[in-house]
């Protein structure tokens, strides 16, 4: 599929383009001098690639310059004339005022003027509609299952989608949008990409559910053996309570808690109260300990004492003083650091220890008061209310349970995801091995031809790369290499970095030629950066590429050719011609917006 054709319904306002089969000049010429100097000029050359995108049917944004300013051109309606694989044409309507529905026709002749037809194949097409059936007659059948949409922002390359050859602007979301669709035109498989961003989503969701069900548990026990132990037993209390109730018999109770008392309340009291006694004296000990140690003697007082009594006191002897104070001194710092860490851990304990022992207290009073209490229907009360306190305690373990019940469906799900995620990761890994060995492969092909553009260009040889990233994703580069073949920092430079990607657009589009495939790519500004030689040669591999049936769309200032080479281009390659010399110079014959 090639462009042939580009008009409107106001031709006064907008000139007709004719499209070449081969290379297409749009020409910017600075004539007034007081414009030179200028980066920017306003004649639209760089709107054209917007324009075909419009008409190739891309979704309405309040942003887009016919809509930004619409009540300059709501009046348009716009045509693009496509020659298709069999030479016959289909001519698409898309009009500003009412741009969501679309008008088809296919036709034998080119160069037609549809702007009166009444009659077309395909009338008031909902937009969705028309990008259908614009897919199904367009027909790139390797570009399956994606749509032909997919491909257009490698041939309609603006100013702003230079800054990477592979993530255009327009792919500026997740990687899962454009990866996949990427391996596939240069040769990967893509279901297997597609697949493997599909689990990683499905991988992250039920991790994210993972947590939600962690965080109803509140960090609470996970083990449903565990709960259904509490269960048996809270459920055998309240069977054991409910008896006593519906038979108005308290004896047995009386026993129990009577048992309780001595055999666990007490006991356990006692035991703490030995326990804080223990811990109290240790406490003490290491108070005195910390508030005793001082070193009584000093040295310079002895040494002084002696000389008064007329003893010699050898220096010597001093010093061992010295260093053996300095050793005490340190040890005895050591010590009080772990004496220090030892109290605050007693006291702790005792804190501990203190809080039990007043709810055990607490629980002995309730108990012995239950015992004591003489008044039945009082005894009753109580029981119905540690009756009410185990069915809430049931009701909460039981929706514990469910919890977890949740929990353990969850982790053999995110198991099993895990698993065929590694798998599908293995296979990406294979397919990306294969298709870097083998030399026939179309992404061989690819690279190649990458290679070779940019070699003709710059007399460098360029490496265009596909690897697993630390995700498991695939990475795509491209890199200008050194004469030892090592990667360099050429390709950071904007220059370099368009030049790649005009490279990497040809390189696709001539390894498909066998494929029905899009022949046609548009370039803004390709030769802008670049010194004179190097301009030369592009041309001659877009001159080339052009003989191989791959169309051209470039847009240039005239500033941007070569002084010493007035034939740089031939009056055929030009198809427009813009100029800064009023309102007839630009695309659109309108005051500049």
């Amino acid at each position: 599929m090639k462009l042939s054709k580009l008009y409107s319904n106001k031709p006064d306002l907008f000139e007709t383009i004719f499209f070449s089969s081969g290379l297409n000049v749009i020409q910017g010429e600075i004539r007034l001098p007081e414009n030179k100097r200028k980066d920017t000029h306003n004649l639209g050359k760089s709107i054209l690639g917007k324009l075909l995108d419009f008409c190739f049917l891309s979704k309405k944004n309040a942003k887009f310059f016919l809509f930004k300013h619409e009540q300059l051109f709501n009046q348009f309606v716009f045509f693009l004339e496509l020659e298709l694989e069999d030479r016959s044409y289909i001519t698409i309507r898309r009009s500003v005022t009412d741009a969501t529905r679309i008008n088809i026709k296919k036709h034998n002749d080119s160069h037609q003027d549809f702007t009166q037809s009444t009659h077309w194949d395909h009338e008031n097409l909902p937009f969705e509609k028309a990008k259908e059936i614009l897919d199904s007659i367009l027909n790139f059948y390797c570009l399956k299952p994606w749509h032909y949409r997919n491909i257009l922002g490698y041939l309609l390359r603006s100013q702003d989608d230079y800054r990477d050859v592979f993530q255009l602007k327009k792919f500026a979301s997740k990687h899962k949008h454009w990866k996949p669709i990427l391996a596939h035109i240069l040769g990967f498989n893509s279901d297997l990409i597609e697949k493997h961003y599909e689990l990683e989503s499905q991988l992250n969701d039920a991790q994210n559910r993972e947590k939600l069900v962690e965080q109803e548990l509140g960090g609470s026990i996970e083990d449903i053996s565990q709960i259904d132990g509490l269960l048996l037993l809270k459920q055998q209390d309240v069977n054991e309570r409910q008896r006593l109730l519906d038979k108005f018999d308290f004896h047995s109770v009386d026993q129990a808690k009577t048992k309780k008392i001595i055999d666990e309340l007490d006991l356990e009291i006692a035991t703490l109260n030995k326990k804080r006694y223990s811990l109290e004296f240790n406490r003490k000990k290491i108070e005195l300990s910390l508030k005793k140690q001082q070193i009584l003697f000093d040295p310079n007082e002895a040494e002084n004492l002696y000389r008064e009594a007329g003893i010699l006191f050898p220096q010597q002897l001093k010093k061992d003083f010295d260093q053996l104070i300095t050793f005490n001194r340190a040890i005895t710092e050591e010590r009080n650091k772990y004496l220090i860490e030892e109290l605050s851990s007693i006291k702790n304990k005792l804190k501990n220890i203190d809080q039990t022992l007043s709810q055990l207290e607490n629980e002995r009073i309730q108990t012995l008061s239950f015992l004591c209490e003489t008044d039945v229907f009082d005894k009753y009360k109580q029981i119905s209310n540690e009756l009410i306190t185990l069915k809430a305690d049931i009701s909460f373990l039981e929706r514990q349970r469910e919890f977890i019940n949740k929990l353990q469906v969850l982790r053999a799900e995110i198991r099993q995801i895990r698993e065929q995620y590694q798998n599908i990761q293995i296979d990406i890994e294979r397919d990306l091995e294969e298709q870097n060995k083998k030399e026939t492969s179309l992404f061989s092909e690819v690279r190649l031809y990458f290679s070779r553009i940019v070699e003709d260009v710059i007399s460098r040889k360029a490496l265009l790369n596909v690897k697993i990233n630390q995700e498991g994703h695939l990475d795509f580069s491209a890199d200008i290499l050194d004469e030892a073949g090592r990667s360099t920092s050429a390709d950071d430079g904007h220059t370099y970095k368009k030049l790649l990607c005009v490279a990497f657009d040809l390189a696709i589009l001539r390894a498909h030629l066998k494929d029905n495939f899009p022949r046609f790519v548009y370039h803004d500004g390709i030769f802008e950066s670049l010194d004179d030689r190097k301009k030369v040669n592009l041309l001659n591999v877009i001159r080339q590429y052009s003989d191989f049936g791959i169309q051209q769309i470039i847009t240039v200032i005239d500033s941007d050719i070569p002084l010493d080479n007035d034939i740089f281009f031939n009056n055929n390659d030009i198809v427009l011609v813009l100029h800064d010399e009023g309102m007839q110079g630009r695309l659109f014959k309108l005051p500049s917006w």
